[in-house]
This record gives C-alpha cells, sequence and structure tokens, in this order.
C-alpha cells in the first residue's frame, strides 16, 4: 500500500496536496483538487503515522524519565534502550534549555499518540517493538561509513548513544524530526477526509507540530555547528553525514544544517526544494529510512516492522 514519487515540485504539490497554510487546507481549492473514486486509505495512513509518532513519544519521554507513560499505552512490546538507561530516570542534561525543549516534545509526542489512537478507536494498532538504544549506534555507524568516516566493518567510539548527553539528544532527535515532517506531507494527498476536524485538518496540524520541532532542533544544533564531536568532525559535518545517509535511502529529499554541511556553510535550518517548499517522503522511502536500509526488511527502529497495513 506504499506509493512511488518523483521529488516534490511546486505545481505538484499545489495540485494534489492542496495549498496549506496557517495550519489549514484553504476549503475554497478542495472542489478542484478532488480526485474521482479515490480509495479510502484514512486507517491505513493514520496507523502509518501511529507507528511514528509511536517511536517519537519513546525518544523523547525516555529522555526526560516518562517512558512508563507510553508503556501503559497500546499494548507491551518492548522497548529497546541503551545499556544502563532504563528511561524511566531523565538523562543527564546540562543545559536547561535543552531540557525544557525536550520535556515540551515529550509531551507534544505522547499527545500525538493519544490523538491518533482516539482518531483511530479500535482500529489503532498496538504499539510495535521499538529500538531507541542500539538502532541509534547501527545509524551512526551506518552514517559514517556512507561519509567515509569510517571503513566497514569499523564502528564509532564511543558507540553513538542519544542519552549520553545534551548534544548526542539534539543529533538523535535530529535522526527523527525531519523524517516525521516529510511523512505527513507525502501521506497528505493520499488522505480522503478532508471535512473540517477530520483526518486532513487533524494531520495538518499535527504535521505543522513536527516542523515546529524540526526547526527547533535545526536551530539548536546550528548554533553548535562548529563543535567538535568525539569523531573526528564538527556538528555541521556530522549532521551532513546523517543527512547523506537519509537521502542515500529516502530519494535524495534531505539536507545538512548549512549549505556545504561545514561550519562556515549558510544556515540552512529550513531544508526545502528548489521552490522552496518542503519535501514529502513516500511511506517506501520513510521505511528505507526508519528500518536502516530497505522497506522490505525490518529492522533498525523497528525491528519487527511497523504495525498495520502499511508496514
Amino acid at each position: 500500500m506504499s506509493e512511488n514519487s518523483n521529488k516534490p515540485s511546486r505545481r505538484q504539490f499545489l495540485g494534489t496536496a492542496g495549498l496549506v497554510g496557517a495550519g489549514a487546507v484553504l476549503a475554497s481549492c478542495a472542489p478542484a483538487m478532488a480526485t474521482p473514486n479515490k480509495p479510502n486509505l484514512d486507517a491505513a495512513i493514520l496507523n502509518f503515522a501511529l507507528n511514528l509518532e509511536y517511536l517519537e513519544a519513546a525518544f523523547y519521554l525516555a529522555a526526560v524519565g516518562r517512558l512508563g507513560e507510553l508503556k501503559a499505552i497500546g499494548g507491551n512490546a518492548e522497548i529497546r534502550l541503551p545499556t544502563g538507561f532504563d528511561g524511566n530516570t531523565a538523562m543527564p542534561f546540562t543545559d536547561p534549555n535543552v531540557k525544557a525543549y525536550a520535556q515540551e516534545i515529550a509531551q507534544d509526542e505522547l499527545n500525538h499518540v493519544i490523538a491518533l489512537r482516539g482518531a483511530l478507536k479500535t482500529a489503532a494498532v498496538d504499539r510495535p517493538v521499538l529500538d531507541i538504544g542500539p538502532a541509534f549506534a547501527a545509524a551512526a555507524n551506518a552514517a559514517a561509513y556512507n561519509a567515509k568516516l569510517i571503513a566497514a566493518p569499523a564502528t564509532l567510539s564511543p558507540a553513538f548513544n542519544p542519552y549520553l548527553n545534551d548534544l548526542f539528544f539534539l543529533h538523535g532527535s535530529f535522526i527523527f524530526e525531519d523524517v516525521g515532517v516529510t511523512a505527513y506531507h507525502g501521506a497528505a494527498r493520499l488522505v480522503t477526509d478532508d471535512s473540517a476536524g477530520g483526518v486532513l485538518d487533524t494531520a495538518a496540524g499535527i504535521l505543522a507540530v513536527e516542523a515546529y520541532h524540526a526547526g527547533e532542533i535545526r536551530a539548536l544544533l546550528f548554533a553548535q555547528r562548529a563543535t567538535p564531536t568525539p569523531y573526528g568532525v564538527n556538528v555541521a559535518q556530522l549532521i551532513g553525514a546523517i543527512s547523506a545517509l537519509r537521502a542515500a535511502v529516502g530519494n535524495g529529499k534531505d539536507q545538512g544544517i548549512t549549505s556545504d554541511n561545514s561550519a562556515t556553510g549558510a544556515a540552512n535550518i529550513v531544508p526545502t526544494d528548489d521552490n522552496s517548499v518542503a519535501f514529502g517522503r513516500t511511506t517506501d522511502e520513510v521505511l528505507n529510512i526508519v528500518y536502516l536500509g530497505s522497506k522490505s526488511k525490518p529492522g533498525g527502529f523497528f525491528p519487527n516492522g511497523l504495525n498495520g497495513a502499511i508496514k
């Protein structure tokens, strides 16, 4: 039930998804945008989004010591964590601002899980097995290898752990946030229910929140773009390596935090196409990223795959 598309252009975006502004779809455009006999995939799309929200909620709630709140929702599937970290005690934040951002985003992501489950009611899928520990180390190793920072089968030392410190936490957040934004954008044109307060309205509102989160994380990382990392590169270069890996499996739809992935490059807080329109990813492209390789082989952050029709 996944779909394929080329890199989005402004004309394609306006012609198929509708013009989204200030979190609302312009109702006056709806008749012209309608697609005859469009299959209703709304439940499948919402469950695809719910899987991603389970993952984001787990990541942020663990950071602030509230993972137990997610474990009480949607079943009892395993949530894998870094060795020595249980997600019930907050990670050792040193910057009170980063801690405050993490707390706010954690609550937002938990609310998204609750909202999507409420919209789906009995059709909501249970939480799948999630990996927010070893999968991060594997993602960092893959990004470093892709960028030729290490040679296979070497691994980064120390192993990447997003809960180790503030800076690593921001890198971990970067891995997720842009994916969430592009996933919601990519799914928008497939939604059938465009009524006020309906599926598209809700998804557009969540997309806006995810975009705020992504911009927040990217801005914080940009402010530290010249900071050295333990891996022999600065923050801008390491983020560039992560972005390049996502681009390699996601049809090129990615950008780092500077124009050339160096600490001296121009700011690139908002990743867009040539028309300054945000990227949208197909479900295949999203799965390639979260599975750390191929949509046809579950793994990475979802060791047993997503739950639902799109997996």
